[in-house]
């Protein structure tokens, strides 16, 4: 069996799991990465022993991050039940990259809206909704219209992060511009079906089910890239959502130009709405639904970086200086 062969049925089973390109892109790489570790030797010839040392090389020297330890773990425990069909053993005690404990960079209430004010057209829209809605970078990216409701002023994030779906606010603020940006989509929508195009890509085997709903508007992206595209997948040529690093390297122009010295990104506006709600005393609950996330203590780290609150302390520094002790000041009276 060559290693094309291999990797073409990783691919094959990944689809038929519905996972997402990311993850089969991701899980590709590791296990080609597996493979010519050990000499371009098949998998079916190599067992627990050979993945914990290439685990065990991850961590000691590449010094990989604990995640992306994770990551090519989970890869290799797929190929083997998924896709070999053979039970990958245990290998616990490889060497585990240590997993850094770093606070969020949180933006002031007035730091976001001066690098908003820096952005222009749909990318401020992007991260005003980003801000303004706790999402993620490619929760935002990957909006459909059919996600939007104006009428209860929310926003449904499909197939989030963990497969989940939620729904959290959407910000009053930019309702009008994302009304008018959507008539412009509409507009382009139109225009590709007039061209004999309009059709985006449907999860799972809706495809299948509804040949026709990729070109409902509807179903559209958006935020839709200028330009057609292949699908990688199917080879389609559509139109798809736009890249996730447009905004980023917009927004990062945007903080140079508000003169923000912090290391400012897409997932700081994300972090900045979670802790200004805390801030402005929400319940850390109802924000962890907001945000998505499986367990509290996740959304408890943004309680680390408020100003204010139950556990604020104050410097000594800030503090007025204490009255003098009474052997001072009967001195000071003399």
């Amino acid at each position: 069996m060559s290693k094309q062969k291999l990797l073409d049925q990783v691919r094959t089973e990944i689809r038929l799991r519905n996972y997402s390109i990311r993850t089969e892109q991701a899980y590709v790489l590791w296990i080609k990465r597996y493979v010519i570790f050990h000499h371009k030797t098949h998998p079916l010839q190599l067992g627990p022993p050979h993945v914990k040392k290439f685990l065990t090389d991850l961590a000691l020297k590449h010094n990989v991050a604990a995640a992306t330890q994770n990551q090519a773990l989970n890869a290799l425990i797929f190929l083997y039940r998924e896709v070999l069909n053979k039970d990958p053993g245990k290998f616990d005690d490889f060497v585990r990259a240590k997993p850094g404990r770093h606070l969020p960079v949180v933006l002031s209430r007035d730091e976001v809206t001066n690098i908003l004010s820096h952005l222009l057209g749909r990318y401020k829209l992007m991260a005003g909704l980003i801000y303004g809605s706790g999402m993620r970078l490619m929760e935002c990216v990957r909006l459909r219209v059919k996600d939007i409701d104006f009428e209860y002023h929310t926003i449904t994030v499909r197939d989030g992060k963990g497969h989940k779906d939620r729904v959290t606010m959407l910000p009053q603020s930019f309702v009008k511009l994302l009304q008018l940006h959507l008539k412009k989509v509409q507009i382009l929508h139109q225009q590709d079906l007039l061209d004999g195009f309009g059709a985006v890509f449907i999860p799972y085997a809706l495809e299948k089910k509804y040949p026709n709903a990729g070109r409902e508007w509807i179903w559209q992206y958006v935020f839709p890239a200028n330009h057609l595209s292949r699908d990688p997948r199917s080879g389609h040529q559509r139109r798809h959502h736009i890249s996730e690093s447009i905004l980023q390297k917009n927004l990062r122009l945007a903080v140079r130009k508000a003169h923000i010295t912090k290391p400012a990104s897409c997932h700081t506006l994300r972090h900045s709405f979670a802790t200004h709600l805390l801030e402005s005393g929400y319940d850390i609950r109802t924000i962890q639904e907001l945000l998505g996330h499986t367990n509290v203590r996740t959304t408890m780290i943004y309680t680390h970086v408020l100003r204010q609150g139950a556990m604020a302390v104050s410097s000594p520094a800030d503090m007025a200086r204490p009255k003098p002790l009474i052997s001072e000041a009967l001195q000071e009276s003399n």
